[in-house]
């Protein structure tokens, strides 16, 4: 068993802090109007359940990181056949709870959890142990490639039934940069990414409402006021923040213009208060973050630990990409949170749990 550290990785620590404290200054700026227009008056609404959900993730962020990494290893398989008994009932209607057309969500008392959510973290310890056991079969489509992307993609369709693409999409993209890291052959990804590319266009063409948000992200003027409002909204944000913002707090855009601003358009909201330097320190706070999980992932001492490191900070690094391209009108919309920013209790809890993992193999690793 290699040496254990008295003290895990301070910068990643530092570098997560940060960006959750930018995150709930953010959520108030971003919702106190919805919130007091909703909540009769109680501008604070989002941003007190924000520090629940984020004082919780803490506490469970520094439990996870007393915890040997090895343990995931053993547990890996219990944990993802619960994470799949959830994604089950959460289909079952008086079960799971329908938000925004998906029935991604179980009610618990006052809050509800996002099943799909923990099951991305679930696939990457599971995936993690079983390319560490079988890195030699990697290189075989018949004996290690197939299988390893049969339970992805079965977990996928699951995801996919309430349904929730963009957590679908992080999901599998993460295990497709763990399955290459671990050595999967290029001419296997070509193919598996036409594949890929065919299916992902008849999951659009299967749904009216992603080929408007498709049609929407290549002209958003077709339909200003419909399919193509939150991008135009979120330009609207972004555009006037020019270098320095317009101040903490004074943003237009979150007066009930774009939709429920303290979501997947919270960048677009701390563009517009702090403008291209704000926004910029929060790129680059992200890109310190995986600097430091790429080398805590090259230091570990075992390969069930490297892949793991990289399962997570590949899963973090998705997200920001995804959510930030969209705000910006890179990409589609997705509802793809953004890491440790976003409001939302299930998405924070689970990126801090991550983080915790993270942690832990950082007090093993060398670099």
């Amino acid at each position: 068993m290699p040496t254990k550290k008295s003290t895990p990785d301070f910068l990643l620590v530092v570098l997560t802090l940060l960006l959750l404290a930018i995150g709930m200054i953010m959520v108030y700026s971003a919702s106190a109007a919805w919130a007091t227009y909703k909540f009769d008056g109680d501008s604070f609404f989002f941003a007190k359940r924000q520090l629940l959900f984020a004082g919780l993730g803490v506490i469970a962020m520094f439990f996870i990181m007393n915890i040997d990494y090895w343990t995931w290893r053993t547990w890996s398989k219990v944990v993802l056949i619960i994470c799949f008994i959830l994604l089950v009932l959460v289909l079952i209607p008086g079960v799971g709870l329908v938000r925004g057309g998906a029935r991604s969500w179980i009610g618990v008392g006052a809050f509800s959890i996002q099943p799909s959510e923990f099951m991305k973290l679930a696939m990457i310890a599971f995936l993690a142990k079983y390319l560490s056991e079988n890195q030699k079969k990697i290189t075989s489509l018949r004996q290690g490639l197939l299988p390893s992307l049969a339970l992805v993609f079965f977990a996928f369709g699951m995801i996919m039934l309430q349904p929730d693409l963009g957590t679908g999409t992080v999901m599998v993209g993460t295990c497709m940069v763990m399955i290459f890291v671990a050595g999967g052959r290029i001419s296997h990804f070509v193919g598996l990414g036409l594949i890929g590319v065919a299916g992902f266009v008849g999951l659009i063409l299967s749904a009216p409402y992603r080929i408007k948000r498709i049609t929407s992200f290549l002209d958003p003027w077709q339909d200003p006021l419909g399919s193509g409002f939150q991008i135009i909204q979120s330009l609207y944000a972004i555009g006037p923040g020019g270098l320095l913002g317009l101040g903490l707090g004074k943003s237009r855009q979150k007066f009930f213009y774009l939709p429920e601003p303290q979501t997947d358009f919270i960048f677009a909201i701390l563009a517009e208060e702090l403008g291209f330097i704000g926004g910029s320190l929060v790129i680059l706070l992200f890109a310190l973050l995986l600097w430091r999980g790429v080398r805590i992932a090259l230091g570990a001492p075992d390969l069930f630990g490297s892949f793991l490191a990289i399962g997570i900070i590949s899963m973090i690094a998705i997200q920001v990409i995804i959510n930030i391209g969209v705000v910006i009108g890179l990409m589609p919309v997705t509802g793809i949170t953004l890491p440790f920013l976003s409001y939302g209790g299930s998405s924070l809890t689970l990126m801090l749990m991550a983080v915790g993992v993270l942690l832990n193999i950082s007090r093993y690793a060398r670099y």
